[in-house]
């Protein structure tokens, strides 16, 4: 049984997830709050493959902790992760922490958020955008 680590987003608390159980809504072993859901989960290498291979829709915001178009989309990205709880999965990748997905998503500018369903990419936006933008943007993504 293969597993990965993943940080609660309520917590921070750091729980061990088997890839088989990933669509089933793990909770968190220290504060009982959805691990995958309702918040932007830490992408990592060792979680990406388990979470875009996930029956729900999966947006992945590649960032970095000193990009300021970044940080200011950070609490856009919160607000449509909670919005969307259980029905499509929010990532967030440190572009300087998990430099080789940076390179493995060709990632040229940051903030760059981009769109997965059932593996595949299919939609991807550069930039920052307003919460409504994001959500009009995000509708449209996710319905192709």
């Amino acid at each position: 049984m293969s597993t990965f680590n993943t940080r609660c987003p309520s917590c921070s608390g750091v729980n061990r997830v088997p890839v088989e159980r990933v669509s089933e809504s793990p909770v968190c072993g220290k504060c009982q709050q959805a691990l995958l859901d309702g918040a932007p989960i830490e992408g990592t290498e060792l979680n990406l493959s388990a979470l875009l291979n996930s029956s729900q829709p999966v947006v992945i915001d590649f960032w970095a902790p000193w990009c300021n178009p970044c940080v200011g989309f950070a609490p856009v990205f919160q607000s449509v992760a909670k919005a969307q709880s259980g029905q499509i999965r929010f990532v967030k990748i440190d572009t300087e922490a998990q430099q080789n997905l940076a390179a493995q998503y060709q990632i040229r500018s940051i903030p760059t958020v981009m769109v997965f369903k059932n593996g595949q990419r299919v939609d991807f936006i550069n930039g920052a955008l307003p919460e409504s933008q994001f959500k009009q943007w995000l509708e449209q993504a996710v319905t192709k």
